[in-house]
């Protein structure tokens, strides 16, 4: 196993060992309507954008759910790309396995996906870019079905130290309803864990279950379940006036503004799910 992992790092390095920056504003455009019909199924609606700032750098942060669907990410990509308009690039960061995969990856790049990087994100804010971050990764994405209305970062906390280096704002960006595409019986972070997986840096290695292969690794394609998605662009968290770049090393800030934009969330979601008509299994639980 510790040969098949090795020769994944070897394969995702390479990959991610060209330009980073490859959005392309025209294909952008193109897909922004294939993006809402393809979606149309989950009913997406987008609330709060007018909460955006109207120019410069800043910080989205949203919660990641749907495992390797996360319709919630595209569908809120497609209208922040349009509520920014063309001459206003915008930029995401991602995973590297999603970045390394043969079609989705330059999929990913067109679209605005950069690798999760220190150095990237700091080079999208000196463009006075824009920049969509889920701190949760894989770790939030296949979090088991019984978690599915939970905010879980698992604890990283990078992203708020990058927003207080660089002095942005802080925008949450909370999605209820994309974790219900995906039944997730276990996360298996510590069989990841025993595989060395961590090694390509993927925290888990999930089972669903669904149609048509029953139970199997997350990362197989199944079905997904029919739900609706609801995303609310929160206000801005003030911590780029409250902070400085000092702070950013600083665990009980760190702490501190974890515990706020992850509360700020967790409350958003929650009277999300309440008020979704599709959801009435959520408010019986």
């Amino acid at each position: 196993m510790s040969q098949v992992v090795d020769a994944m790092g070897r394969y995702i390095e390479k990959q991610l060992d060209q330009e980073p920056f490859q959005r392309d504003d025209a294909f952008v455009t193109a897909q922004i309507d294939r993006l809402d019909s393809v979606l149309s199924m989950f009913d997406p609606e987008v609330k709060g954008l007018e909460n955006l700032p109207e120019s410069g750098p800043y910080l989205c942060v949203g919660n990641h759910s749907g495992g390797i669907y996360t319709p919630c990410m595209w569908a809120f990509l497609s209208q922040w790309y349009r509520h920014l308009g063309p001459k206003q690039p915008a930029y995401f960061l991602g995973l590297d396995m999603a970045l390394a995969l043969p079609g989705v990856g330059s999929l990913y790049r067109r679209m605005g996906g950069v690798p999760a990087s220190e150095a990237n994100a700091t080079a999208v804010f000196e463009s006075d870019s824009p920049l969509l971050v889920y701190p949760g990764g894989d770790y939030e994405a296949y979090r088991p079905w019984e978690d599915r209305g939970k905010v879980d970062f698992g604890g990283r906390k990078g992203f708020i130290g990058l927003a207080l280096r660089h002095a942005v704002p802080v925008i949450p960006v909370t999605a209820a309803g994309s974790h219900e595409t995906i039944f997730v019986a276990i996360r298996g972070d510590r069989l990841a864990a025993s595989m060395g997986l961590d090694r390509i840096r993927v925290k888990v290695f999930p089972f669903s279950i669904g149609f048509p292969f029953g139970l199997a690794p997350g990362f197989i394609p199944q079905l997904p379940l029919p739900s609706k998605i609801d995303i609310e662009v929160g206000e801005t968290l003030d911590w780029h006036l409250r902070y400085g770049p000092e702070d950013a090393d600083d665990p009980e800030v760190l702490d501190r503004c974890y515990e706020e934009i992850t509360s700020e969330m967790q409350a958003t979601m929650d009277r999300l799910r309440e008020r979704n008509p599709r959801q009435d299994l959520h408010r019986r639980q």
